[in-house]
């Protein structure tokens, strides 16, 4: 017994040494562990990092290229309305309705609201004029709990602010000597929630805590009515403590394009067309620019070298309703049959040139667009000779209209990979373009292209000021033109928004330039966060971060992890939709280098045809897994870009040269339908559709048929009644992704099975 124990005694000790000589490890293991594992850690978050960044490079380069298509639409527009009646003898009166809206009489009317009834059964806000702080927190709470505030308040608010704008300047003089901190604030774009995280972690508009929004307060976001009526109150409430300014997107044929005024005519089915009037009154009052202790300079986008704030206090900015309708041209400053010739010539030379040349060369290109964080973006030096006019650039930028569709990946004459020429103006004409000498500039023209360099530019690291190419209007200028401007007015600090960035904020121009944003989660959650400034007496401005969540917690790495990779899939899916509605182009650039129909091509040869033809500027080889196989041999598989899409409703009638080209401008003609459909009743006339296309195929520069397009209205009438649903037309032209058609399929299933 007594030796039994004995030995398990022994045995007992025996372990125990074991485990204690296991639990310690020699020093030199526990630091070659260590050393390994922040090898793989600085490895994974290297990995996460370049997805985040390419990304990133992916939303915010397709942001840009739809904002450079507005921009051409609306030049195409403008110029229809100034010369089609000249040249045909009628005017396109769907034009007019979008340019010029005629001001309904009922309207001028100062107390027309107080003829819309509100009903009993109406639970929400209940405003009086002059407005108090009651009324403010009426609105707060409403809208936190999802409700809308009645049209007869919204036009009675509208009324009220757009007389108390009339009465202030251009450019807003503000002083710290009289409040302890002012916060500037950028981009909104409709997020409510960030603008009442703004209020909670900052306080509410008052006296003693002075705010500057500085504009896009509406678009893209699904508050945006919520956003700028809140913001409007607080200006009637507090008018020397609340100050807005006018960004690019004040705007009411932007807001055609990025969802305001579809927001208001739903929110609103019966008064919204007399809201969106003077939505559009108001919108143009509003200042430009603000300065505060005549040292620091607050406006929407940026400058230019021809940015002066003295003219700029002078012109009459209630009369540039959009940024976007350039002022009137008459053809007899235009020789167009003159420009009719150039353009020939310019076209059949660019014909004449041999295929190699029309490849794709990066080291043509102007700007970088797609970097364009300050300290990384680049310039080529074609560029940079052509600052000597950027008032002009930015107008000629903002004029240049889309280019005819073409099968080559080559350059056109508007693209930003030629030199840009300030002595040439291109100008839509039916269905080309004209190169013209640009008049002298007007009064008009002048004022309307200060305020386009203030609301539209962006800020470059390479000296001098060219044309904003990327974005199609304003420029970008230099840290010689932010440097010269602010000498010439006393000033030491510009601040502007019009950019997302990452972090909320920016600095560049050796800390001159600032850029604020305030919209977090802009592209998807998680994409970046939002910041606002508070600058006090000492002029030293200070940023505070945030980001709305739906957690309040730090997120683990497993979480980082997940949010990218939605971030990263929706950023894709937006990508291999552009290269889908741009199939026949790829196409036909790839095939130039597959002369033997072997279906593959070199990596770099697919890189250099997917960027000259798309003209994004990202990072291709890197993004090359996510788009093309590769073969066997190391080449790409290019038909293998186009396998995971498919049209929404496939229609045998329509061809397949129509029916690209109504996926890539699906988003032009669905503006142009809602234009037309006055009632909002989602329907048009056969008619009206075949004058739409008649219309837009100028623009296009494609050649269709009548009979095509006979064919697709018929074969869109589904219940043959003459009329045309649009919504399942502009259903019918969107790219569907294969997978998520299967994923549906199979959550299908499962719920199916479930039931049983």
């Amino acid at each position: 017994m007594g030796c039994g124990t004995s030995v398990a005694m022994e045995t007992q000790e025996k372990k125990v040494e074991t485990d204690d000589t296991v639990k310690s490890p020699s020093p030199a293991l526990t630091m070659k562990a260590a050393v390994l594992i922040q090898r793989w850690y600085r490895r994974y978050m290297a990995r996460l990092e370049m997805r985040r960044r390419y990304t990133w490079n992916i939303f915010q380069s397709i942001e840009y290229a739809g904002e450079q298509d507005q921009l051409q639409l609306s030049s195409f527009f403008s110029f229809m309305l100034d010369n089609f009646t000249q040249l045909n003898g009628n005017g396109p009166d769907l034009i007019s309705q979008l340019l010029d809206p005629v001001v309904d009489p009922w309207l001028d009317r100062e107390t027309c609201y107080n003829l819309i009834p509100v009903p009993e059964s109406y639970t929400g806000p209940r405003l009086s004029f002059p407005l108090s702080v009651s009324d403010t927190n009426a609105l707060l709470s409403a809208f936190k709990e999802q409700q809308t505030l009645h049209a007869r308040y919204v036009l009675q608010l509208l009324y009220e602010t757009k007389k108390l704008l009339k009465q202030m300047p251009n450019i807003i003089h503000l002083s710290t000597s009289y409040t302890k901190e002012i916060t500037i604030c950028g981009d909104l774009h409709g997020r409510l929630d960030d603008l009442l995280l703004i209020f909670y972690k900052n306080g509410l508009p008052s006296a003693e805590t002075p705010y500057v929004f500085n504009g896009d307060f509406v678009d893209r976001g699904k508050k945006s009515v919520e956003v700028v009526v809140l913001l409007f109150a607080y200006q009637l409430l507090y008018p020397d403590y609340m100050h807005l300014n006018r960004g690019n997107h004040e705007d009411h044929i932007m807001n055609l394009r990025y969802g305001f005024t579809k927001e208001v005519m739903q929110k609103y089915k019966t008064h919204g067309r007399e809201i969106l009037q003077l939505f559009q009154d108001v919108f143009s009052l509003l200042p430009v620019a603000t300065v505060i202790d005549g040292k620091i300079l607050i406006v929407h986008g940026g400058i230019s070298d021809q940015t002066d704030l003295d003219f700029l206090s002078s012109i009459e900015r209630h009369k540039v309703k959009s940024a976007l309708r350039f002022p009137r041209c008459s053809l007899e400053q235009l020789d167009i049959s003159q420009s009719c010739r150039q353009m020939k010539r310019m076209r059949s030379t660019a014909s004449s040139r041999p295929s190699s040349s029309r490849s794709y060369n990066k080291n043509q290109r102007t700007p970088n667009h797609r970097k364009r964080r300050c300290g990384h973006s680049r310039q080529d030096s074609a560029a940079s000779t052509s600052s000597s006019s950027s008032s002009s650039s930015s107008s000629s930028s903002l004029c240049s209209p889309r280019t005819p569709s073409c099968l080559s990946p080559r350059p056109c004459p508007s693209s930003p990979c030629t030199p840009y020429n300030i002595n040439v103006l291109q100008v839509p004409f039916l269905d080309s373009l004209s190169c013209v000498p640009p008049p002298s500039p007007p009064q008009q023209d002048r004022d309307w292209k200060q305020i386009v360099d203030i609301l539209w530019s962006d800020p470059k690291t390479q000296e001098g000021c060219s044309p904003n190419t990327f974005r199609g209007g304003g420029c970008y200028f230099g840290p010689d033109v932010t440097q010269r401007l602010l000498l010439q007015h006393g000033l030491q600090l510009l601040i502007r928004s019009h950019e997302c960035k990452q972090e909320g904020y920016e600095l560049c121009h050796d800390g001159q330039v600032i850029t604020i944003f305030s919209a977090s989660n802009y592209y998807e959650e998680g994409s970046n966060r939002g910041a606002y400034i508070k600058v006090g007496r000492e002029l030293v401005p200070r940023f505070y971060q945030y980001q709305v969540s739906r957690t309040t917690r730090k997120l683990t790495l497993t979480q980082r992890y997940n949010s990218l990779r939605v971030a990263e899939g929706s950023a894709l899916k937006a990508l291999k939709e552009k290269l889908f509605s741009h199939r026949s182009e790829l196409l036909s650039g790839l095939q130039q280098y597959d002369q033997n129909n072997t279906g593959t091509v070199t990596v770099c040869e697919w890189a250099q045809v997917l960027e000259s033809v798309l003209r994004l500027d990202l990072p291709w080889r890197t993004l090359r897994p996510h788009l093309a196989r590769l073969a066997p041999d190391g080449s790409v598989e290019y038909q293998s870009s186009f396998e995971d899409m498919e049209p929404g409703l496939p229609l045998p009638q329509v061809t397949p040269n129509l029916a690209e080209t109504l996926f890539r401008y699906r988003t032009d003609i669905e503006i142009i339908f809602n234009i037309i459909d006055k009632d909002h009743s989602g329907l048009i006339s056969i008619e009206e559709f075949r004058h739409t296309w008649r219309l837009f195929s100028a623009h296009l520069g494609v050649d269709i048929d009548d009979s095509a397009i006979d064919d697709l209205a018929r074969s869109i009438d589904f219940n043959k009644d003459g009329s045309i649903d649009f919504t399942e037309f502009l259903e019918a032209f969107r790219v569907v992704h294969k997978l998520d058609n299967k994923d549906h399929q199979l959550n299908g299933r499962m719920d199916r099975e479930k039931c049983l």
